[in-house]
């Protein structure tokens, strides 16, 4: 993987000040591609004040309606957090996380995740994710200022670059054919009978850590669409009998 393949995604970021001063350490790390998912601070005077000379990615950042389209053509979605309990995501630490990256092909994509200034990510958020990156800040002082956040995780993802991936890796799916496949498991649990208990969403949400909550490749995903289908042929076909 190299830092060309990495990219900022920041979620209903409310300052301009924030989404400029994101700006610049991004650039300060050599990170290009910066997105915003709705509503997102413009990016008006006082952002590309803030962003000391990253104007360029202030006037590319493309701007998504919903996290989920944001970040769908990526092999690995980490989301990121300091705040403790708040998912049954696959958790990292920073230093876990270069391993983390080392472990993927070299064409990997990988998207960081950056909650609003207030509230974090919802629990829908977080659950699209690959991974949950836990900052390790203090208890009674958890919070990070966005572009403080940023540059940790980029200096952190950084140092693992140099160190190449070992042999040929399989190619990784992308967070849109992950959620096609959670759509595809979607139709077969409610065929079985799986939302009897009238917890669909929570059923679902547990689900989607429990199959696709690492980085999937393209061949485990056609095989969990491929069972997914078969639950549902077979249940075509026994209705006809």
């Amino acid at each position: 993987m190299a830092i060309q393949s990495v990219t900022i995604v920041l979620v209903r970021t409310r300052l301009s000040s924030n989404l400029g001063a994101v700006a610049r350490v991004a650039k300060n790390f050599g990170v290009s591609d910066l997105r915003l998912v709705e509503p997102a601070a413009p990016s008006d005077d006082e952002a590309h004040r803030l962003s000391s000379g990253a104007d360029d990615l202030l006037e590319r950042c493309r701007r998504y309606p919903t996290l989920t389209e944001a970040v769908a053509e990526f092999e690995i979605v980490v989301t990121t957090s300091s705040l403790r309990g708040r998912s049954r995501q696959r958790s990292l630490d920073l230093l876990s996380l270069p391993s983390f990256l080392q472990d993927v092909s070299p064409s990997a994509r990988a998207a960081f995740v950056f909650g609003p200034e207030r509230s974090g990510l919802t629990e829908e958020e977080l659950a699209r994710a690959s991974a949950l990156l836990q900052l390790p800040t203090v208890a009674d002082f958890p919070t990070m200022n966005l572009s403080h956040a940023a540059a940790v995780v980029l200096a952190a993802t950084r140092l693992s670059l140099p160190v190449p991936g070992s042999g040929e890796r399989d190619s990784w799916a992308a967070a849109g054919e992950i959620e096609g496949m959670i759509d595809h498991w979607d139709r077969a649990l409610e065929a079985i009978g799986f939302y009897d208990t009238g917890h669909h969403d929570r059923s679902l949400r547990d689900w989607r850590r429990l199959i696709a909550g690492r980085p999937l490749a393209v061949r485990d995903v056609a095989m969990l669409r491929g069972v997914a289908n078969r639950i549902l042929v077979s249940l075509k076909l026994k209705s006809r009998d």
